[in-house]
């Protein structure tokens, strides 16, 4: 199962749709089969968008003053095996793993989250640590085509990858590229 991963969108306002970033997301997102959103999306436009390609599950984030049934502020599911925990805000992330953990209501294997703008992507005391950093502001520069995340999963093996999606003209993606297999 491939799953894209997103935050930090911060729509709308400056920019109707990520289409207008470039092909970039669209020709990324249209390769996976279920999009995980980490939140701050800020306009249910996102959420539609995202669906031409696959269904989506969203965190509430701390800038969405609105309500989806495809949001929560904490996110559970099971994918080929491996439980996924999602929050926009893991404040605490540099606390031990078993605090973490209690940000979910059950034990979880990858968690995701969003907030800080900045990838992340680490296996720390056996969970997957993934933030996906922002596709429109990475790094929390100036409105710019950013990164996405990749997670591919079966039973018993996980690949997990920051991708950046290209260069504004004039504006480069500071992004850096990471990946974990297990």
């Amino acid at each position: 199962m491939r799953l894209g991963l997103l935050s930090d969108t911060h729509l709308p306002g400056l920019i109707r749709s990520l289409d207008e970033l470039g092909p970039e997301p669209s020709n990324f997102f249209s390769t996976v089969d279920l999009i995980l959103h980490a939140g701050d999306l800020t306009s249910p436009s996102v959420l539609d968008w995202l669906e031409q390609f696959a269904p989506v599950i969203c965190a509430t984030g701390n800038n969405d003053p609105l309500t989806d049934h495809r949001m929560k502020d904490i996110q559970m599911l099971e994918a080929e095996g491996w439980r996924i925990g999602m929050v926009h805000n893991l404040d605490r992330q540099f606390r031990p793993m078993s605090e973490l953990q209690e940000t979910f209501p059950s034990p979880v294997d990858i968690i995701v989250a969003g907030h800080t703008h900045q990838e992340q992507l680490e296996l720390r005391e056996g969970v997957v640590l993934l933030n996906c950093g922002s596709i429109t502001f990475p790094h929390q520069k100036e409105l710019r085509l950013g990164n996405a995340a990749l997670l591919e999963l079966e039973p018993g093996r996980l690949h997990a990858e920051i991708i950046p999606l290209g260069h504004t003209p004039g504006r480069p993606n500071p992004t850096t590229s990471m990946s974990l297999d297990i």
